[in-house]
C-alpha cells in the first residue's frame, strides 16, 4: 500500500506512523506537514507544505495513493468555536476535498473522537464540530471513509503527546494504563492499535463507517 499521512509531528500520528513503517504491506508513507517528522526511513518521504488549505502546487505529488490517514488536530481547550472550526472543519474537508477526485481509490481515515454528536446540533463544542467534519467526510467520493473515535490513548514506544498537560497525566497514569485498558477495552486503546487499526481498514475495510474505541482495539489486535 502506499499511504498519505497528515498530522506524522503529533501524538497519534507518530504512532501511526510507526506502525505504517513496520508494515511489510506498505511500501511507501508520503507525510504532508508544516514541519518535518525528524526520522529518516526508506520507506518515508516527508513533504513540507506551509499552507495545507492550498494543496494545488503538491497535485503531482498526491496522486495514486490506496490511503489517506488524516490525524492532524488541536485539543478544543481554550478556543473559541470559530478558530476550533478552522482547524477542525475547514482544514479537514479542504485537504480531503482536493484528494478525493485525484484518488477515487482511496480510504480516507478520520481521528476523531469518543463522544462526537453525529447530529452536529448538540451543546458541547467540540463534540457539534466533529461530528459536522465526519458527515461532511462521508459524502465525498472516496472509495471508503472511516471516522475513528478513540478515547483515552496510551502513547507507546516512548512517543509523547506535544500538550504539555496531556503528557503529565499519561505520565502520572501509565504504570495502570495496560491493566486498565484489558478491563475497559471500550474507553482506553494505544497509538500502536490506532495505526494497526487504521491499517486493517485500509486493507479490508470494516462494517462500519464509525470505528468506535472498543472496535479500534478489535481491529488493531495483531
Amino acid at each position: 500500500m502506499k499511504i498519505l499521512l497528515f498530522g506524522a509531528s503529533g501524538m497519534v500520528g507518530r504512532g501511526v506512523l510507526r506502525e505504517c513503517l513496520l508494515d511489510p504491506g506498505v511500501d511507501e508513507v508520503v507525510s504532508v506537514g508544516r514541519s518535518p517528522v525528524g526520522q529518516q526511513h526508506p520507506k518515508l518521504r516527508d513533504v513540507l507544505h506551509a499552507d495545507l488549505f492550498r494543496l494545488e502546487a503538491l497535485e503531482n505529488r498526491l496522486l495514486g495513493f490506496d490511503a489517506c490517514f488524516f490525524c492532524l488536530g488541536v485539543t478544543s481547550a481554550g478556543m473559541k468555536e470559530d478558530a476550533y472550526r478552522r482547524v477542525t472543519f475547514d482544514l479537514t474537508l479542504a485537504v480531503a476535498s482536493f484528494l478525493a477526485p485525484l484518488n477515487p481509490g482511496m480510504t480516507f481515515v478520520y481521528v476523531s473522537g469518543m463522544g462526537t454528536d453525529s447530529t452536529g446540533k448538540g451543546r458541547v463544542m467540540w463534540a457539534r464540530v466533529k461530528g459536522r467534519t465526519e458527515n461532511a467526510l462521508l459524502k465525498l467520493p472516496f472509495r471508503a471513509a472511516y471516522m475513528f473515535r478513540p478515547a483515552i490513548i496510551q502513547p507507546m514506544h516512548g512517543i509523547r503527546s506535544k500538550t504539555g498537560w496531556y503528557q503529565a497525566l499519561y505520565t502520572l497514569t501509565g504504570p495502570v494504563l495496560p491493566v486498565l485498558r484489558r478491563w475497559f477495552p471500550k474507553y482506553i486503546t494505544t497509538t500502536a492499535h490506532v495505526g494497526r487499526a487504521m491499517l486493517e481498514v485500509a486493507r479490508r475495510g470494516a462494517p462500519a463507517r464509525v470505528i468506535e474505541n472498543d472496535d479500534i482495539n478489535r481491529l488493531g489486535a495483531w
